[in-house]
């Protein structure tokens, strides 16, 4: 899999997701496998660049890996300037969301509200690709609705306007998160285009990788929801992709190191206030198959300091082993 003159250890991908792709869990799912992470969207919006959010978003450099970053906009004058910016903070390949569901972004003309206006599409393509000297991708849905699903459309502009890989979510904009992923989309997409093309929807596991891959003869997958709280399923879909065979879950003792360490590394990027919020949701995330884990989150979102947050931590293992 290559992007550019980028060439990726692996075809699986860890996909932006805002709130959730931030530095650290970037770093953490690149060391456990991932062949690229891309980030959480960033405005191209000037006027947000000063807040705090942002800034945090817009730190590029002394990442592990290929670093890829997500703009999001609709108007392709601030989208290229946005894709300037960083690539001069350390961006390695621009991402392109066309792809975001969310209200907030879709009345701005912004993400998957993109998919209606092919013609603006277009101009943003080019604006940001003709911007930067680097590769640029794009992210989209197969459609905004099931009656409109122009995704081989919109691969075609994207391809002739010199994107260099597509990724593609098998949903439309209407559907949300509901219901099940169809690959037949991306399937024409890939039949339809020349560039790499990235599988993306309900993959949860490494049998279903194989199995997109197979269906769609795509280039990669890219994991979303499925990497929360399980951030090894990089090296597990890998493995068996390589193999065949089923890499052994992690055991007890490294699940406990992998998840302190992520703990630990919020609270060092986000500070102490801020980082103990954001890690209650992500303990969540890794604690949900734990009979005993719902229970504990209670007790843990209540903590605010971050060493009681990892003393907790500590005890909560200590009692399951």
């Amino acid at each position: 899999m290559r992007i550019g003159s980028y060439q990726l250890d692996n075809n699986v991908i860890l996909a932006p997701m805002a709130g959730i792709t931030d530095r650290p869990f970037r770093q953490l799912c690149c060391r456990l496998g991932a062949g690229m992470a891309v980030s959480e969207m960033l405005s191209s919006n000037p006027k947000v660049w000063a807040s705090g959010k942002s800034k945090l978003r817009m730190e590029h450099g002394d990442e592990v890996g290929i670093r890829s970053v997500q703009i999001a906009g609709s108007d392709p004058d601030e989208m290229a300037f946005a894709a300037q910016m960083n690539a001069q903070s350390g961006a390695q390949i621009i991402d392109i969301n066309m792809g975001c569901p969310a209200k907030k972004v879709n009345k701005k003309l912004a993400g998957s509200a993109l998919l209606k206006e092919p013609l603006q599409v277009e101009q943003i393509v080019k604006s940001v690709v003709n911007s930067v000297d680097i590769p640029v991708t794009l992210k989209i849905r197969t459609g905004w609705c099931e009656n409109t699903r122009n995704g081989v459309e919109i691969a075609k502009i994207a391809e002739a306007n010199g994107i260099q890989a597509l990724a593609v979510h098998g949903r439309t904009r209407n559907d949300f998160y509901k219901g099940n992923a169809e690959y037949d989309t991306i399937k024409a997409i890939k039949n339809a285009v020349s560039i790499p093309i990235i599988a993306n929807g309900d993959i949860t596991s490494a049998e279903k990788a194989e199995q997109v891959l197979d269906y769609t003869n795509a280039d990669a997958v890219m994991i979303g929801r499925a990497a929360q709280g399980r951030p090894w399923i990089f090296r597990e879909i890998t493995h068996y992709l390589k193999t065949g065979e089923h890499l052994a879950p992690p055991t007890m003792a490294e699940t406990r190191a992998i998840l302190l360490a992520h703990v630990q590394e919020l609270h060092n990027f986000y500070g102490e206030f801020m980082g103990t919020r954001i890690a209650r949701k992500h303990v969540s995330w890794y604690l949900q198959t734990h009979d005993q884990g719902k229970q504990f989150r209670s007790i843990f979102n209540a903590i605010e300091q971050p060493q009681e947050q990892l003393a907790a931590l500590n005890v909560f293992f200590d009692k399951l082993t």
